[in-house]
């Protein structure tokens, strides 16, 4: 089975949602439904249909949570050994060749990926052009504006 690359982090955020669901919106729903159950005729029941459609979103996050975290194969960067080379889990930070505008991405899993927390997927282009190289390198990165060059300015392990 193939596994899928996740850091630290990201793992932890999967588990915290994964309890909550179990613990907190799980036994809400239970409840919602015995509650609903109660007000009598079922096929015409809007908060008994509400509830069930609510279980099954719930019950759906859960079983994907856990065939993710099954899967995941989990990447602690600050357990290695520092390099300039660019992997999984580092900070890259990068500069546009152009107008020296500089940028600093965090490469993470798939499902971590948050632009505005400038962390990319490692399965985008701007990661996968990264990926392999080292402090000093420039990169052509196709984008949908064209092609941009970077240069590697340092790469963190942290």
């Amino acid at each position: 089975m193939t596994k899928y690359p996740m850091t630290v982090e990201g793992s932890k955020a999967l588990e915290a949602e994964l309890e909550h669901l179990k613990k907190v919106d799980r036994p809400r729903i239970v409840e919602a439904i015995a509650e609903a159950r109660e007000h009598g005729d079922l096929k015409e029941n809007a908060e008994y249909h509400a509830a069930r459609e609510q279980q099954s979103f719930c019950e759906g996050r859960i079983q994907e949570i856990e065939g993710k975290l099954s899967n995941a194969q989990i990447i602690d960067v600050t357990q290695m050994p520092a390099s300039d080379k660019v992997i999984f889990g580092v900070t890259v930070d990068i500069i546009n060749i152009e107008d020296e505008s500089a940028l600093s991405y965090k490469i993470v899993g798939d499902d971590e990926a948050d632009v505005k927390a400038n962390k990319i997927s490692v399965n985008s282009p701007i990661a996968r052009g990264l990926i392999g190289k080292e402090i000093g390198d420039i990169v052509a990165i196709r984008t949908p504006g064209g092609e941009v060059e970077y240069e590697i300015d340092d790469v963190r392990y942290v």
